[in-house]
């Protein structure tokens, strides 16, 4: 079964810079942008040349960072383990480069079957030259639009669906579809992140009014308190359900 899942997680991350790719492609789609007239750079052959693609990938390297907070799981496990790191009085443990790789590979896991199917259905026959730029552009975000409108709450689509009007089929539009994806995960995230943190806030109350009591009032709460809330997250293995309430949430 573990082999299973290395096999599963080994083709997910050599689809990633494919996924990166249709990130790009998939944006004037989402913004819906007019048609620039078949603009493009063609070296021959009827495939696009080798400098665009390599201009494409670039494009997508600089554009993925903002693409993927926005449109997946990433900003919800993000913000939960940053509270999670302000709970427990540490600026520095775990280092931020951790929690956000640790929230990148939680985001790919959660979104594992629209990673698949937006790889199968778009990025790769693109790849193979099989169907055009708009096409996999428009299966790419049809793949993305189905997960943000299944965790978009209705309070914020009709907040920002009174502004702008719906899609020619008449579903919402990625204008609208976005930010309101976007203000569901920050108030999921900081609903679990009060969770996480009040635990924490209540060993620094009991820690800070013992050392009232004793007269220590010169060492830090914070720093004394450090300690006790490591030894209880350990204890309650912290980090394992935390994941499971992640998972539970965003797949």
């Amino acid at each position: 079964m573990h082999t299973m899942r290395e096999q599963r997680g080994c083709r997910r991350s050599r689809r990633l810079p494919g996924i990166l790719l249709g990130l790009f492609v998939a944006l004037p789609a989402a913004a819906q942008a007019p048609d620039a007239g078949g603009v493009g750079v063609n070296l021959g052959g009827g495939e696009p040349g080798s400098y665009a693609r390599l201009l494409l990938l670039f494009a997508a390297a600089a554009l993925a960072p903002a693409v993927l907070a926005v449109i997946t799981s990433f900003a919800r496990i993000a913000v939960v383990l940053f509270f999670l790191r302000a709970g427990l009085g540490s600026n520095d443990i775990p280092p931020t480069i951790v929690v956000m790789g640790l929230a990148l590979f939680l985001t790919v896991f959660t979104m594992g079957p629209q990673i698949d199917a937006a790889y199968a259905q778009a990025i790769a026959p693109y790849m193979a030259g099989e169907i055009e730029l708009p096409a996999a552009a428009e299966a790419f975000v049809a793949q993305l639009r189905g997960y943000m409108e299944a965790h978009a709450r209705d309070a914020d689509l009709a907040v920002f669906g009174a502004y702008t009007p719906p899609a020619a089929d008449g579903t919402v539009s990625m204008k609208a579809l976005v930010p309101a994806f976007v203000l569901s995960e920050l108030r999921a995230a900081f609903l679990t992140g009060f969770i996480i943190y009040l635990p924490f806030l209540v060993i620094d109350l009991v820690v800070a009014g013992t050392l009232a009591s004793t007269g220590l009032l010169g060492l830090p709460a914070t720093a004394v308190s450090l300690p006790f809330k490591v030894m209880l997250f350990v204890m309650i293995d912290g980090w394992t359900l935390l994941a499971q309430s992640l998972l539970a949430t965003t797949m």
